[in-house]
């Protein structure tokens, strides 16, 4: 507000509360509290005929305050942000059946830090809803802004629609290449297993593979288009890494 207006009428609002003995305790962003311009934001006279600035109100010192304050909800609330993050470590997990929350991005997400190609070993990503779970992968590698080259490779068999796959797989194909990201696809009837290499060593083994997500009952309830509150089949998870070679 400060920088919209033209004078100093939002110069010097802080954010503050009142203590126990009524003393009023200005709470500072860490990385502005010694920061003169943010403290003093009152605008440079352009000429003399100006008004004199507004001094600021004396304000205690964030180190000024209690024991007893730090441990407020208000202070508190950025350390429990914090802990919240995911961590990057290998996991070993069962997903199972019902259960919500799980998104290719809460899974796979974290670890995508500084990839620059992912490789997806799936043998069903051949039915429709299966593909459409390959372009919302997609969009969580796209997420990750350093991902260039997504390989696929996925299984087919005798009552495989190749047409209607290579028609999906290749609309993907051009939108990703419109975001400059390579999509390459290879057919392997004898694949089985499921996994996803990063060239940064992360790998991860979901069973099920992509495919591990409860039909909904209806299109248009909650879950249908957010994954993270759709119901999951029962499966388990192992992320683990690789040491990178030269």
């Amino acid at each position: 507000m400060n920088k919209r207006k033209p004078d100093d009428e939002f110069a010097l609002i802080n954010l503050s509360y009142i203590n126990s003995s009524g003393t009023e305790v200005v709470v500072y962003c860490p990385e502005s509290k010694d920061a003169a311009a943010t403290q003093h934001p009152t605008r440079r006279k352009l000429s003399a005929s100006e008004e004199t600035a507004v001094q600021p109100e004396e304000v205690v010192a964030v180190e000024d305050i209690s024991p007893e304050a730090l441990q407020s909800p208000a202070l508190s609330a950025p350390q429990e942000a914090a802990d919240v993050l995911p961590e990057v470590r290998e996991k070993h997990f069962t997903i199972l059946y019902g259960d919500t929350g799980h998104s290719y991005e809460t899974i796979i997400g974290p670890y995508l830090s500084g990839a620059k190609s992912v490789v997806i070993e799936d043998p069903y990503i051949r039915l429709p809803h299966q593909i459409q779970n390959f372009v919302r992968f997609c969009e969580t590698v796209l997420k990750s802004g350093t991902v260039k080259k997504i390989d696929l490779v996925t299984g087919y068999d005798d009552n495989t629609q190749l047409a209607e796959i290579h028609e999906k797989l290749e609309d993907l194909k051009q939108s990703l290449l419109e975001v400059d990201v390579i999509l390459e696809v290879k057919l392997n009837p004898n694949i089985h297993d499921r996994e996803i290499r990063l060239d940064n060593g992360w790998v991860i083994k979901i069973g099920r593979g992509l495919d591990f997500y409860q039909r909904p009952t209806s299109w248009f309830e909650v879950g249908a288009n957010d994954l993270s509150l759709r119901k999951c089949l029962e499966t388990k998870v192992d992320i683990y890494q690789l040491e990178i070679k030269n």
